[in-house]
């Protein structure tokens, strides 16, 4: 089996399309105006070409028991059109892969980020042992598109926007994101989680049809939206990507991911005991914070830019201290400029932040995602040690 090939989508000829770098390369970044793209895509108007995305096909009778034995969610019982997200963690209980999932009743369909599939596809095939599964690279089949609508209703409007069902069952993935899963565990404290307005559905449709798009969208039959626009509305919805939010020390509860992709009720897996005591017992050592930038200089961060602390000294002079780093930005067509960044656990939800980017000093405000008290839920009482006395004793 191999990679994908990288490739430039037919929607790409749309006009005003500018492609997107990096990861997202070979699909568009924008049409021409993100913020109006925005707006489209929140009135469930728009479809986002997610075609750079890779398509992992796992068939086979033990498929769901091999699946959940492995990874981080509970999918054993899944039914034929049921989503699922779950993660694929290292022994010490860091995050390697980020999967959507949906079955048919006779394939699951796993979606994830093209640079991830060579590493996940390797792995999963040694661990297969001989058990009754099958993989299956369908990335040169099958591509992934996007909507905050009902694909059904933009699909009665733009047919090739019809879902692929090659085992009767249409496949459609919809976010869990919106609310907490069952065995799940949210630790942001906002009683008013972004998370709930975050309605995102994602179709694979045969690969085919991409060019069919392209006169649909230029009649108006249906708009285009690029990831721009997507990027903006997942920051708002404090929600993680592995392609942005992930390095290789992430654990799930430092990005609030127990609150979709783990099942903390769930047999042993990979990586299932740093899980339950970080959740238990300890605290991450590091949380993400939304950021509200100040774009009055006119620069916005990008991953990998440096998070200070900033601190007025006694004598007057000031201190900037490195506490984490940008892993996502954008400009919200309401909020302005906005980052999530992944800061140390111990900086306060107080202190006074700022980015450095481009050698500029860019003011940021902080909104705490993961509060500083996550994990220790289990609040076991602690035994004095042997040899130390009490008072009154």
């Amino acid at each position: 089996m191999t990679p994908p090939i990288a490739s430039v989508s037919a929607l790409l000829d749309l006009p005003g399309a500018v492609q997107a770098t990096g990861p997202d390369a070979g699909v568009a970044a924008h049409y021409g105006n993100p913020m109006i793209e925005q707006r489209h895509l929140l009135a469930g108007e728009a479809i986002v070409d997610l075609s750079n995305l890779a398509v992992l096909g796992v068939s086979g009778p033990d498929r769901l028991t091999w699946l959940n034995s492995i990874t981080s969610q509970e999918l054993r019982f899944l039914v034929p059109g049921e989503s699922a997200e779950t993660l694929v963690l290292d022994p010490t209980g860091h995050i390697e892969h980020a999967v959507r999932l949906v079955d048919d009743g006779t394939e699951a369909w796993l979606v994830v980020e093209a640079a991830e599939l060579p590493a996940l596809l390797a792995w999963l095939d040694r661990m297969r042992f001989m058990l009754r599964v099958e993989l299956r690279d369908r990335t040169d089949e099958y591509a992934v598109i996007g909507t905050m609508g009902s694909i059904g209703d933009l699909a009665a409007a733009a047919p090739a926007l019809e879902p692929a069902a090659p085992n009767g069952t249409p496949l459609v993935w919809h976010d869990p994101w919106a609310a907490v899963v069952t065995g799940g565990f949210q630790y942001a404290e906002d009683p008013a989680h972004p998370g709930a307005d975050w309605h995102w559905t994602e179709a694979l449709v045969p690969r085919t049809v991409l060019p069919a798009l392209t006169p649909a969208v230029r009649r108006g039959t249906v708009r285009a939206a690029g990831l721009l626009a997507l990027e903006a509305l997942r920051i708002a919805a404090w929600r993680p990507r592995r392609a942005t939010e992930v390095d290789d020390r992430t654990l799930p509860h430092e990005l609030d991911w127990l609150r979709s992709a783990v099942h903390l009720n769930k047999g042993c897996y990979r990586g299932q005991e740093t899980v339950a005591k970080v959740h238990n017992l300890g605290h991450p050592p590091r949380r993400l914070v939304l950021l509200h930038l100040d774009g009055s200089q006119g620069v916005l961060p990008v991953h990998g830019d440096e998070v200070q602390a900033v601190r007025r000294l006694a004598d007057g002079d000031t201190e900037r201290r490195g506490v984490g780093s940008i892993t996502s930005s954008a400009i919200h067509y309401e909020l302005g400029p906005i980052a999530l960044a992944v800061v140390k656990r111990t900086v306060p939800a107080t202190v006074v932040l700022q980015v450095l980017s481009e050698e500029i000093a860019v003011a940021a405000t902080q909104q705490v995602i993961v509060p500083q008290s996550a994990g220790s839920v289990a609040e076991i009482p602690r035994l004095p040690r042997l040899g130390i006395r009490t008072p009154g004793h």
